[in-house]
């Protein structure tokens, strides 16, 4: 009998438009991801945004902040107000907050996938992350990306039986195609596993392969509790930052989307002209559960 699946994507939770050609020694990484308060971080060079979803009652509309579900260039990765002050942006502001603590230097193109609401009400859309994979796909060398970080997580429900299985998405061709392009320009493709505490299942799009799926340490020799793994983890990361919040305060951020971040802002910061497999093979092993997983270090 045809399985019926219920699909879920869950968060693993100045502007300067940005000429094409960058300076040879900036390194550039795309983050995607919800949303963004970019007038706090000047390291965002430019921005885009995908949504799914229009509405003409301000409350409900998700739409990109020019009404469309399209949008690129100064502002396009801003959430409605107050949604700025809300939950709307605090996962992609923490993410670009985790990258600049790993790599104080580091250029960010940040690209909204996340429909959000003025009321800081968001929801991610698998449709909106594939379209958003393939636009860095697509300007990876117009833009001079070294890195995509992409610090979510989808899995999919068994409306049966209940089970978690993979998200539908994890067969998408275009995703697929999107991320070994990137591949063969040496960008690789950081994703989160996910925290749901699943054993032998990774979220979309770390399922897919050539993407690196990253998994969060709780200890020195540990991965954390809720971090998913099975096939697809296949490096991990502290998965604890450190940041500072607008008031000046600090607090952590954690779980496999701290990890990821971290992971692709390190490899920037560290590698120096080589592939991607020799970066790899130069990482620290840890072995766990009988596997050996490159660890990546701030």
């Amino acid at each position: 009998m045809k399985k019926t699946l219920l699909a879920i994507l869950s968060i693993a939770i100045a502007f300067t438009a940005m000429q094409p050609s960058q300076a040879q020694d900036e390194k550039v990484l795309a983050i995607i991801d919800t949303a963004i308060n970019a007038k706090n971080f000047p390291s965002i060079v430019h921005e885009v945004c995908f949504t799914t979803v229009k509405s003409s009652i301000p409350t409900q509309n998700m739409s990109c902040p020019n009404g469309e579900l399209f949008m690129e260039g100064p502002g396009a990765a801003a959430a409605p107000w107050p949604a700025s002050i809300n939950n709307g942006t605090y996962h992609g502001d923490s993410m670009v907050k985790a990258a600049l603590v790993t790599n104080p230097d580091v250029k960010i193109v940040f690209v909204r996938f996340a429909d959000v609401t003025s009321l800081g009400n968001h929801r991610g859309d698998p449709n909106a992350l594939i379209a958003a994979i393939d636009w860095v796909s697509k300007n990876a060398s117009k833009y001079s990306i070294d890195a995509l970080s992409i610090s979510q997580s989808g899995v999919s429900t068994d409306l049966k039986t209940r089970d978690r299985v993979l998200h539908p998405a994890c067969s998408d061709a275009r995703t697929a195609t999107a991320v070994a392009q990137l591949k063969n320009i040496n960008v690789p493709t950081f994703a989160a596993t996910g925290n749901d505490g699943l054993s032998n299942l990774v979220g979309f799009p770390a399922c897919i392969t050539d993407v690196i799926g990253v998994g969060a340490m709780g200890s020195p020799t540990q991965l954390e509790k809720a971090t998913n793994r099975g096939p697809g983890l296949d490096m991990v990361a502290l998965g604890k930052v450190t940041v500072t919040k607008y008031n000046g305060s600090v607090t952590d951020i954690s779980g496999s989307s701290a990890a990821t971040v971290v992971s692709a802002s390190s490899y920037i910061n560290k590698n120096t002209g080589r592939t991607f497999t020799d970066y790899i093979n130069s990482l620290v092993k840890i072995n766990i559960s009988g596997v050996s997983y490159p660890y990546s270090s701030k």
